[in-house]
């Protein structure tokens, strides 16, 4: 059977509807068994035992999930001080009033951006990598890529917290981009993000020598396609015999529909706050939910792992290197 996919574009309905939704570009094709967007319910699972987390980590350990994936929004990076978007009161979306927007999602909006790069740049002030280090969470992630079990991890960040940590580029999907990366957005001359830390920080809009046009970096806006390498989940989750969850709210498409392409007896780990997305009703018994800040959720499963140790082994000798870029 073959599945029709289409290309992905981030749009929004108005300027009070913060979600990303689906929008038609190019098409895809992919030779599939399972629905795109669905899981198996039930079925002979119906009447299987409900795992725990105990059972995940012992399967872990034990190396029988090799092809871990793991899917993280901006839970796992609040940790490290990063406000999130939408938390009353003290998300982004609530404290950008010092930007003069004509409401919050502008700033992420490419017409105004054309318009006015200042408060775009204001806010990458605040979020550019180097400003923030990794939480025990990303080391985990690390981790697990370091014994040879991750398949890739998907997030929804865009602090580049995941690469600080040691995370491979070829194993993340940015889903909504990075500043490793930038674009002048006129002649469409490509950048490291490096290049432009030094404008961003001081205040000034980067502009490109070439052509003298604003260069942007590679965060989706509303109205853009996400990057190419987000279409990687068309073979990782047909693949993956382990999905974790952690720190998302499961509201931003396509993102949030991710959850539900994994084969139906593959197991999901959900690690958050709340009960989200597939995880909010009844699960099935290969779902484990680990509910709490996330941070204690992830340690609860290190622990079970017998990992502490590593972890914090990893963990000290990044605060090291860190400690020594700073020096020099």
């Amino acid at each position: 059977m073959y599945i029709k996919v289409t290309h992905v574009r981030v749009t929004r309905r108005s300027k009070d509807d913060n979600k990303h939704y689906f929008g038609q570009t190019n098409s895809l094709w992919w030779n599939g068994t399972r629905g795109f967007l669905s899981r198996g319910s039930g079925g002979e699972g119906a009447s299987e035992e409900q795992q725990t987390l105990e059972d995940l980590a012992q399967n872990i350990r034990e190396q029988q999930y090799k092809r871990v994936v793991v899917m993280a929004g901006a839970g796992i990076s609040t940790p490290s001080g990063i406000p999130d978007f939408r938390s009353p009161g003290s998300g982004l979306y609530n404290n950008l009033q010092q930007y003069d927007l004509p409401y919050a999602e502008a700033i992420f909006e490419l017409g105004f951006f054309h318009q006015n790069p200042n408060p775009f740049f204001a806010l990458a002030k605040e979020l550019y990598p180097g400003n923030y280090q990794p939480n025990l969470t990303h080391h985990f992630v690390r981790l697990l890529h370091k014994k040879g079990q991750l398949l890739r991890m998907y997030t929804q960040n865009i602090d580049g917290l995941e690469r600080l940590a040691g995370i491979p580029p070829e194993m993340l999907v940015e889903a909504h981009g990075t500043f490793a990366t930038a674009t002048c957005t006129v002649c469409l001359r490509k950048y490291k993000g490096g290049e432009l830390r030094s404008d961003v920080m001081s205040g000034v809009v980067p502009k490109c020598p070439t052509c003298k046009g604003v260069v942007k970096p590679d965060i989706v806006f509303f109205g853009e396609e996400l990057p190419f390498n987000f279409f990687k989940y068309l073979t990782d989750f047909p693949l993956a015999d382990l999905l974790i969850v952690m720190g998302t709210s499961l509201e931003v498409e396509p993102f949030a529909s991710l959850a539900g392409t994994v084969r139906p007896s593959v197991p999901r780990l959900l690690i958050n706050r709340d009960r989200v997305g597939p995880f909010a009703g009844r699960c099935s018994p290969h779902d484990v939910v680990q509910l709490g800040d996330v941070v204690s959720g992830v340690q609860a499963l290190v622990q079970a792992l017998g990992w502490t140790q590593e972890l914090e082994a990893l963990m000290a000798a990044a605060a090291e290197k860190a400690a020594t870029k700073t020096e020099e």
